[in-house]
């Protein structure tokens, strides 16, 4: 049967014969590409009702097979809207592929996939969280501008969800969305400056990178993170760790001090060895300055040190790259034994690696000098690893090593590769030149390489050899004449060239061979290469001027077949020596001095490496492999001069968590408060103690859990935190049941009642926070026996006033998050009443007394929380380029009390200054009030301010309106705000909450609206 009648089977027949046609049309022979185009069109249509089918099974395989198919590299293009419509499908499994393939194809089929942007949109708040970031990856990969806006929305959704998975491509779609966009920069700058603070590794060196893509100028971002980098470094992901170490190498050039000064002084006193005593002077000033290195600085080169026994080749290079560039000299020796290392990989990491260490060497020989013979080249080594391996061997080489290199270059000098043979002669030229002592012996031995049979090798050491007799051309006369013997059997141009200069600059000292030479080379013009041809001209002019008896008219038929050459260059050239050498009426005043020009001393060639002006680039970075700047290249920043402040490092959060860790400081504070009996003293500061344990113990799980779920979860961290200070708590009152009994005699009845109504409030206040029944039992154990219930009473006074002293310290900052220090702040007592030092007993009684009159007792506290998030009030492009944010710092306003305070950002992101910028007209509701900020003046170009405003809500959450008004334009603006916004913070006793509770179900109305709420 003919492969052309397979298509026509598979269409007469079932799905039975489908599947029969398409393992027949595996077999058919290439000669049938009808039947074969026919049969993949066919494959293509049994996936495409596969996706069409009702069974998930189908479905499941279809979609196996398709990405199956783009892993081959296969093209699945024309299936893009079969697939595009399960990706609704509820099959776990489906989706994902759905989402794989989409990522795939949809910057190709844009206008399909913009059809099913909103299940996309829904897919973002898909429980499961492989779906939430597929989908955000599809939808960066929709590379059309009208969806911006929803893709801005989605990253900044998706930079706050809980999975660090999903944080991690919200900052890869960072990227992408700022390569469509560039104008979104400044509101990416804010979601990057947020994911740079997670303290995940996963998301670290994702944001990193989306740093260095769309602000690697913005250092400041990097201050307070600084430290976290260098320590999460060794967990992060192996791609992650070369961006951040890549990072944090440019961050170092700009923040510390260069930690070479002490040895470059050292080194410069050394070579000039003759110098004045005031230099002298001087430079001994400079040495008793002694460096000190920055303890950040240092931090980032121990963190990095254990990543150069990393697996990963690029891992290793980048930490060899941050230690060349950033760590002290004495220092940086411990990168070459992991280079070296890396010379078991393959030929490009090899090649790579080679590269890097050829610029090293040559600024620090000692470096790799005890790994010399890593470099010796292997006969199976590519020709460009041979060329780099020379390189090093050349830059290694000094007068002890130079015989064995000497020994070793003579067996790569007879390899078959001859390019790489050439390479080892220039090789040798360059020991030749950089080591005197050896010079005699290299130009021997390359005299005996011109009788090789091989040209190559022959016409390379012809160069060499010139290059090394311009250093001391007097003492080798024989070889000069050796070589013109040469020109007769070399062809290759190059060294031709080179034989004749050589005759042409020592004519003088080889009279009688010259003339003859030129005869030579005049029978031949014609034919030579044009690089000879300009060395035969040279030589002429140069016997003319010395020698113009034997060899005028040779020079003139020269000069004659010059004249009327076909390479302008050489026409040129005939013209001018003509002019000069010849005397004639029109001749100029540089006819005089012919002689001095043509046979002035030229100076002896410098055999440099070509690495040697690689070491300006980043080692490591594809401009110092192309030895010229790419696109996207960050060039290091010389080392500051004085240090910046360091401080800007600090973060302040880390400091107050460790300031109140350690129970030890509760004591002291404690034991400075000594003002009754002894006994009491005792009890205070071993209750102190102990509930500053279980501070720290609730401290380090808040600490976890903000970790891995972020400040969206503060609810539960709350919640979980306030139940470990209650356990503790009962099992501190319980070790301390034998002080309880032992002083409650001396405490008497009343501070037994005491704590019965103190513990009657824990419980009211654990129910009304709804927290774990594990709460209220512990609180109704406690109940039970009146000795620890007295115990927990003192400890609880103590507590509240060891804490108030703590926080009048160390005041918390704007920037302080809930789910950091959500143990830490205590219900604030009365700002109108002082902090009396009484022992707890007395503490407790005067409590009592004090409740009779609970106007003075209820008093408004500072809030324990304030939220960062801001409100859009003006958007930049509603307001023409003034953008106006707002937020609620949750304190008293000083505008008046029953005023909510209001603080409001104003940026100016024009190119031109904004004036005067006040409120307008107001459209406020019956008996809305609102104090307006100040009129300012001007706000300057990429300017900000902040100012403070006051509006009295009436206690509802009715919008205020008002009009934002420049010198040019006004602009409706509102505020509504959160029915959170409108409670105040309150410190009340039990008894008094109990008293307003009573007061709301009898339906009065308060005066001010309160919460009880600690927390609110």
């Amino acid at each position: 049967m003919s492969s052309n009648s397979f298509p026509y089977n598979e269409q007469s027949g079932g799905g039975e014969a489908t599947e029969l046609g398409q393992e027949a049309t595996s077999t058919i022979s290439p000669s049938g590409a009808f039947g074969l185009f026919s049969s993949d069109l066919k494959k293509n249509e049994d996936l495409k009702q596969m996706l069409e089918s009702n069974k998930d099974s189908a479905k499941l395989d279809a979609m196996k097979r398709i990405v199956g198919m783009i892993a081959k590299g296969k093209n699945a293009s024309e299936l893009f809207p079969a697939v595009v419509k399960n990706v609704a499908s509820k099959n776990i499994e489906i989706k994902k592929l759905v989402y794989v393939y989409l990522v795939r194809y949809a910057e190709e089929q844009q206008d399909l996939a913009l059809l099913s942007i909103s299940t996309f949109q829904r897919a973002l708040k898909d429980p499961n969280q492989l779906i939430r970031a597929s989908a955000l990856r599809v939808l960066s990969s929709i590379r059309v501008p009208i969806i911006v806006p929803i893709m801005m929305l989605a990253i900044k959704e998706a930079s706050a969800d809980l999975s660090p998975y999903v944080r991690k491509n919200a900052a890869h779609a960072i990227q992408k969305l700022y390569s469509l966009d560039p104008e979104q920069k400044e509101m990416l700058i804010e979601v990057i400056e947020k994911l740079l603070k997670d303290k995940s590794t996963l998301v670290a060196g994702s944001v990193v990178m989306a740093f260095e893509e769309v602000c690697p100028d913005r250092i400041d971002l990097i201050h307070k993170n600084y430290r976290k980098l260098c320590n999460l470094l060794v967990d992060v992901e192996e791609w992650g760790q070369v961006v951040i170490i890549h990072m944090l190498t440019r961050y170092a050039r700009t923040q510390f001090v260069s930690p070479w000064k002490e040895g470059d002084e050292l080194e410069d006193n050394g070579k000039n060895f003759y110098e004045s005593d005031d230099d002298q002077k001087e430079k001994t000033d400079k040495k008793k300055k002694p460096y000190t290195m920055d303890p950040d600085h240092r931090l980032l080169i121990r963190n990095t040190k254990p990543l150069l026994q990393s697996r990963n080749a690029a891992v290793v290079m980048a930490v060899a790259q941050l230690y060349w560039h950033i760590s002290p000299k004495s220092e940086a020796g411990i990168i070459s034994k992991s280079l070296v290392r890396l010379l078991r990989s393959n030929r490009e990491v090899q090649y790579i690696v080679l590269q890097n260490i050829a610029t090293m060497s040559i600024q620090r020989k000692g470096m790799f000098e005890p790994y010399l013979k890593s470099f010796y080249v292997r006969s199976t080594d590519p020709t460009m690893i041979k060329t780099l391996k020379l390189e090093i061997l050349t830059n290694l080489a000094n007068e002890a090593n130079i015989s064995t290199l000497l020994r070793e270059f003579q067996t790569y000098v007879k390899s078959q590769d001859k390019q790489f043979a050439a390479a080892t002669i220039q090789t040798i030229g360059r020991c030749a030149t950089n080591i005197l002592e050896v010079t005699d012996t290299c130009l021997n031995g390359l005299v005996c390489l011109l009788s090789n049979r091989d040209e190559i090798v022959v016409a390379e050491s012809v160069v060499v050899i010139k290059k090394l007799l311009q250093m001391q051309p007097a003492q080798h006369g024989e070889i000069i004449k050796h070589m013109a013997k040469l020109l007769d059997s070399i062809t290759v141009p190059v060294a031709r060239a080179s034989i004749l200069w050589l005759i042409g600059e020592n004519c003088e000292r080889v009279p009688k061979i010259a003339p003859d030479v030129l005869r030579k080379m005049a029978k031949s013009f014609t034919s030579e290469d044009d690089l000879v041809k300009l060395q035969i001209l040279n030589l002429g002019a140069k016997l003319y001027l010395t020698n113009s008896k034997q060899t005028k008219l040779l020079t003139q038929y020269i000069l004659n077949l010059g004249k009327y050459d076909q390479n302008y260059d050489i026409r040129d050239r005939t013209r001018f020596i003509r002019q000069l050498i010849v005397p004639n009426v029109k001749s100029g005043a540089l006819s005089k001095y012919a002689k001095k020009i043509f046979l002035a001393q030229k100076p002896a060639p410098l055999l440099e490496s070509p690495f040697k002006d690689r070491d300006h680039f980043q080692l490591g970075t594809l401009s110092h492999t192309l030895n010229i700047k790419a696109t996207g290249y960050l060039e290091l920043s010389n080392w500051p001069e004085v240090a910046p402040d360091p401080s800007v490092r600090n973060v302040e959060v880390i400091e107050l968590a460790k300031e109140w860790t350690p129970a030890g400081k509760a004591k002291q504070e404690n034991s400075a408060k000594k003002f009754y009996s002894e006994s009491e003293e005792e009890e205070d500061s071993s209750d102190s103690s102990s509930d500053s344990e279980s501070e720290s113990g609730s401290e380090s799980g808040e600490q976890g859990e903000s970790g891995e779920e972020g400040d969206s979860n503060e609810d539960s961290s709350e919640d979980s935190s306030s139940e470990q200070d209650s356990e503790s708590g009962r099992e501190s009152g319980l070790e301390n049941k034998r002080t309880a009994k032992r002083n409650s005699k001396a405490k008497g009845k009343s501070d037994s009642e005491d704590g019965e109504k103190e513990n009657e409030k824990s419980k009211t206040s654990d129910s009304s926070n709804d927290e774990s029944s594990s709460i209220e039992d512990s609180s109704s154990d406690s109940e039970s026996e009146s000795e620890p219930e007295s115990e927990s009473e003192s400890r609880r006074v103590t507590k509240e006033k060891e804490k108030k002293t703590k926080q009048d310290r160390t005041p918390l900052t704007k920037d302080v998050s809930l789910l950091d220090l959500d143990d830490f702040n205590p219900v604030s007592t009365p700002v109108a009443l002082p902090t009396p030092a009484l022992s707890p007993s007395l503490m407790a009684d005067l409590e009592g007394l004090h409740l009779s009159t609970s106007s003075s007792v209820i008093s408004v506290s500072t809030p324990a929380f304030v939220p960062t998030k801001t409100h859009v009030l003006l958007h930049r492009m509603s307001g023409k380029g003034l953008a106006a944010h707002y937020f609620f710092p949750r304190q008293p306003c000083i505008f008046g009390d029953k005023m909510v305070s209001i603080q409001i950002t104003l940026n100016n992101t024009t190119d031109r200054k904004i004036e005067n910028i006040h409120i307008g007209e107001k459209k406020l509701p019956i008996g809305m009030k609102m104090h307006v900020f100040n009129p300012i003046d001007s706000l300057e170009p990429e300017g900000s301010i902040t100012v403070s405003m006051g509006i009295d809500f009436c206690d509802s959450t009715q919008t205020a309106s008002f009009q934002l008004c420049t010198k040019d334009d006004c602009f409706n603006v509102n505020i509504q705000p959160p029915v959170g916004e409108l409670l105040l913070p309150v410190a009340m006793s039990e008894k008094d909450f109990k008293k307003e509770q009573a007061c709301l179900s009898a339906l009065h109305l308060l005066s001010k609206p309160r919460s009880a709420n600690r927390n609110e």
